[in-house]
């Protein structure tokens, strides 16, 4: 089950929606959706969390914790929805885009995709454009 959080003043749309969308990411990598925790912060919230887990001083727009059991996916996926916004305009897409793929990113790691290198960023953007295509393809006329 995918629960939705917000610790700041955020309310996701069409919750359905996505939480179908990203059972779909899941089942064409072969995976089952479990207990999936999404939940929205800010910059300062989210880079306390990467300095405090991950010993990281820089801001990000996601943290995954994966807590999988096989192809089960279980976790908890923090989102800096400040970083979503910045980057929507650094990359000329809409804010909702920008979202869309940070949570299929956030599922593609759960999944076992990682994006430490150059080859596994290539396959990680790869895998992303193949999720966001499946928004378009299968939910965008009923988003409205």
């Amino acid at each position: 089950m995918i629960l939705f959080f917000s610790e700041i003043k955020f309310k996701l749309h069409q919750k359905r929606i996505i939480k179908n969308w990203l059972t779909e990411v899941a089942i064409q990598e072969k995976k089952k959706i479990g207990d999936l925790n999404i939940i929205f912060y800010n910059d300062k919230q989210l880079l306390e969390i990467n300095k405090q887990y991950l010993n990281h001083e820089t801001l990000t727009d996601i943290i995954t914790f994966d807590y999988s059991e096989r192809e089960l996916l279980i976790g908890d996926i923090f989102i800096s929805v400040e970083r979503v916004k910045e980057n929507a305009e650094k990359f000329n897409v809409s804010f909702e885009e920008e979202l869309r793929r940070v949570m299929a990113h956030g599922i593609l790691h759960l999944c076992g995709y990682k994006d430490k290198n150059n080859n596994e960023k290539k396959l990680m953007k790869q895998k992303e454009e193949e999720a966001l295509l499946l928004y378009q393809t299968s939910y965008n006329d009923l988003k409205n």
